[in-house]
């Protein structure tokens, strides 16, 4: 196939209606979702869902070909970032073209692929399977790789063993063989409020968090100056980072509670449960004591956010060279954006991530992806299918 920007996607059209499902995170997937499984089951395809405890989202898997173990999973995510506070040039939720790029929230990270997997479906069907050829989409990836965990626990209990999974995340088509893993967490201060003439008498919350941010801070430029490193990433070494901070009422009141919120991105190889370990050690050993001799109910409490776990395969492996096969690019990359791959990649699934569109594309006003990337991932699966379909 020779891409060109002018050529228009066989595509197109469902990534439009995937566009116009507004499945921002805090909403509902389902309408999506439904819509999906409806496609691929006109295609043939053997589905099931999975929801959250509400109902009000869920995962669908479906499978096209033969009824046995092994085959290829196409993997991708349902849900968008917000577009809150957002300064559009064009509805979000309506996909709009322009100089050869295809706009709307989603477009880049990651309707297009898809998009691509849904519109190419039935042509595999069409062709014969040799292989099974499965689709994965989640919930809740945005917001912490929830949805897979229920995906994949389901695949366990109803015996589904895929052989390999490919996860449609954007990066320009170039097979991303490792990311980062992700630790995040909410701290609560608790402090001893009283008149701020009388600071003494008080427990400040807002300083104790100060004091434990920059401790967190410290350890950011230790990674950052004394590594570890692998330059084989866009950011070379592990970072930390506190991203929201919430304290206080007014001047002359000493705050009561101070909240914030932070992070472990690691290196595969790099232990955040240890870093975690020295975050809480300095906090026991340094601050509280002080802050319980004014007022033992005073203190730290801390809870996970998410967690996701770092992707990591050796050049050479099987997946890989699928992946570059596919994409027709013998070069790989290692990203330090984590992905739901790192989670099928331990559940035992071998796990690579390539997709079209630029991540750097991604979560920001007037999102789009290159008409072009998606030509190239639609060449992709056409790869794919003359690889596992009878009909080459």
């Amino acid at each position: 196939m020779n891409v060109t920007r002018t050529a228009v996607p066989a595509s197109l059209d469902l990534l439009r209606r995937l566009i116009a499902f507004p499945t921002v995170s805090r909403d509902s997937n389902l309408a999506l979702i439904e819509f999906a499984r409806a496609h691929l089951a006109a295609a043939g395809a053997v589905t099931r869902l999975t929801y959250d405890d509400d109902r009000r989202k869920a995962n669908l898997f479906a499978t096209l070909g033969p009824p046995t173990d092994g085959g290829i999973v196409l993997s991708g995510h349902t849900d968008v970032v917000p577009v809150d506070g957002q300064a559009w040039r064009s509805d979000p939720f309506t996909l709009t073209q322009r100089d050869g790029r295809l706009y709307g929230r989603g477009s880049a990270d990651m309707k297009s692929f898809v998009a691509v997997a849904l519109a190419l479906a039935p042509e595999f069907a069409q062709r014969g399977l040799r292989r099974p050829l499965h689709f994965a989409l989640s919930y809740d990836e945005e917001v912490g790789c929830i949805g897979v965990g229920r995906l994949i626990a389901d695949l366990d209990a109803a015996g589904i063993h895929p052989e390999a999974c490919i996860v449609g995340e954007p990066t320009m088509m170039r097979p991303v063989i490792a990311h980062k893993g992700k630790l995040s967490y909410r701290c609560t201060v608790r402090g001893l409020s009283c008149h701020s003439a009388y600071a003494p008498q008080g427990v400040n919350a807002v300083e104790a968090a100060a004091e434990a941010i920059a401790f967190l801070k410290s350890m950011a430029r230790r990674y950052r100056d004394h590594g570890p490193y692998d330059r084989g990433f866009d950011i070379a070494h592990t970072t930390v980072h506190t991203g929201v901070i919430r304290g206080g009422t007014a001047l002359n009141i000493v705050p009561n509670e101070c909240v914030f919120d932070f992070e472990f991105r690691n290196l595969p190889g790099d232990d955040p449960q240890a870093m975690f370990a020295e975050f809480t050690k300095f906090i026991a050993t340094s601050i509280e004591p002080e802050m319980r001799a004014v007022d033992p109910a005073s203190g730290f409490s801390i809870g996970p956010l998410s967690a996701m776990p770092a992707l990591s395969n050796a050049p050479e492996a099987e997946i890989v060279g699928l992946a570059q096969e596919l994409s027709g690019n013998h070069d790989f990359g290692k990203v330090s954006f984590g992905t739901e791959a790192a989670h099928f990649q331990r559940r035992g699934m071998p796990a690579v991530v390539c997709g079209p569109g630029s991540i750097a594309q991604a979560h920001k006003a007037d999102e789009y992806i290159e008409i072009e990337q998606v030509l190239k991932c639609e060449e992709f699966m056409r790869r794919l299918m003359a690889r596992i379909c009878k009909a080459g």
